[in-house]
C-alpha cells in the first residue's frame, strides 16, 4: 500500500511537533515548558508511535498526566489578527473562506466510496483496512493547501493556527486515545465477567425487561465512565449481551448490536469524559460554563435513553 493510517499520525504528528516548538519560545506563557513537553510528547506519541517501546510510550503518558494534573497547562500568546483585520480579511474573501471547509467531507466521501481497493503500480493506494480515515486525513490535507491558496498566507500560519486551536482544546485532545486503551484494558481484566455476576445477582433471571434495562442503561452508564461508547461496549456486550440477551433469551446480535450502541451515545451526551464532543466545543467557542453543551443535551439524552430501552425489548419480543 502507498499510503497508510501512520503516514496520517506522522503528519498530525510533525504539526504538532512543529506547534510545541512555539510553545517552548512564548515568554508570555507562564508555564511555556512544562505546556511545550506535554504537546511534544503528544506530538512524539503521533509521528514514532509505531517504532516506539509500547513502555515508553507508556511513561510519556504518565508524564502528560502529570503535568494536565498540577496545572502545567495553560493558554498562550498567539498574536492573533485584530477584529478588525479579520472582519476585512472576511470582506475580501466572502464565500470562498467555505471552499476548504466544505472539500473536507465531499474529498472524504469520495476517498472512501470510490477509492476502495484501487491500486497503483500493483499497490494498493489507500491502506484497504483504513480507506475512510485515511480518505478524511487525505482530504484535511488538501483542504490546507486549498486555505493557503485562497488566503495567501504562509505555512507556517497553519502551524500556529494548529498549536492555538490544540492549546485551547488542551488536555482533551488526547482522552479519546486514552479511553480506548482503557476500554481495551478493562476488557482484558475481565470487567465483563465481573458485570454479569453482579447483573445476574441482582435482576431476576426470567424477565427480560430488566435484562434489556441493565444493558441499554449500563452501556449509557460505562459511556459516561469511559467517554466512549466503543470502549463500553466489549465490556457490557461480553457482560450482559452475549451470556443473557443472546444465550438465555436468543435475542438476534445484531439487533443488540446497533440498539446497545445508540444507548450507549446517549451516555457520550452526559458526560464531560467525551471532551471531543462535550468539553472541547465548549472551549472552542469560549463560553463561560464548561458543561454548557452537557445540560442541553441531557433531556434529548433521557428521552433517547429510553426509547432505546422500550425498542429493544418491543424488538427482542
Amino acid at each position: 500500500m502507498i499510503i497508510t493510517l501512520e503516514a496520517v499520525y506522522s503528519f498530525l504528528g510533525i504539526i504538532t511537533l512543529l506547534g510545541s516548538v512555539y510553545t517552548f519560545l512564548d515568554r508570555k506563557n507562564i508555564r511555556r515548558f512544562t505546556s511545550g513537553l506535554f504537546y511534544l510528547l503528544y506530538g512524539t506519541t503521533l509521528l514514532l508511535g509505531k517504532i516506539l517501546p509500547p513502555a515508553l510510550i507508556g511513561i510519556f503518558v504518565m508524564i502528560m498526566v502529570v503535568i494536565a494534573g498540577f496545572g502545567g497547562l495553560k493558554l498562550g500568546h498567539y498574536g492573533e489578527n485584530s477584529s478588525e483585520q479579520r472582519e476585512s480579511s472576511r470582506l475580501r474573501l466572502k464565500n470562498r473562506l467555505f471552499i476548504p471547509a466544505l472539500l473536507i467531507p465531499i474529498l472524504t466521501v469520495i476517498g472512501s466510496e470510490g477509492l476502495i481497493g484501487v491500486k497503483w503500480f500493483g499497490l494498493y493506494l489507500f491502506d484497504p483496512k483504513n480507506v475512510t480515515l485515511i480518505s478524511l486525513g487525505v482530504a484535511a490535507l488538501i483542504a490546507l493547501v486549498v486555505g493557503l491558496m485562497i488566503t495567501k498566507n504562509s505555512p507556517i500560519t497553519s502551524i500556529k493556527e494548529s498549536r492555538r486551536l490544540l492549546e485551547a482544546i488542551g488536555w482533551a485532545a488526547v482522552l479519546p486515545q486514552m479511553l480506548a486503551t482503557l476500554g481495551t484494558l478493562f476488557d482484558r481484566a475481565g470487567v465483563g465477567k465481573i458485570v454479569s455476576h453482579l447483573v445476574v445477582e441482582v435482576i431476576p433471571a426470567h424477565s427480560l425487561f430488566w435484562a434489556v434495562f441493565a444493558y441499554c442503561v449500563g452501556m449509557a452508564l460505562f459511556t459516561m465512565v469511559m467517554g466512549n461508547a466503543f470502549a463500553a461496549f466489549p465490556v457490557m456486550t461480553a457482560g450482559i449481551a452475549i451470556p443473557l440477551l443472546i444465550g438465555h433469551f436468543g435475542i438476534e446480535a445484531n439487533r443488540i448490536a446497533a440498539i446497545g450502541m445508540f444507548a450507549g451515545y446517549c451516555g457520550t451526551l452526559l458526560t464531560p469524559m467525551a471532551a471531543n464532543f462535550n468539553i472541547v466545543p465548549a472551549a472552542l467557542l469560549d463560553l463561560k460554563d464548561k458543561n454548557h453543551v452537557i445540560k442541553i443535551q441531557m433531556p434529548t439524552a433521557i428521552l433517547l435513553l429510553a426509547v432505546n430501552v422500550m425498542l429493544m425489548y418491543f424488538v427482542a419480543r
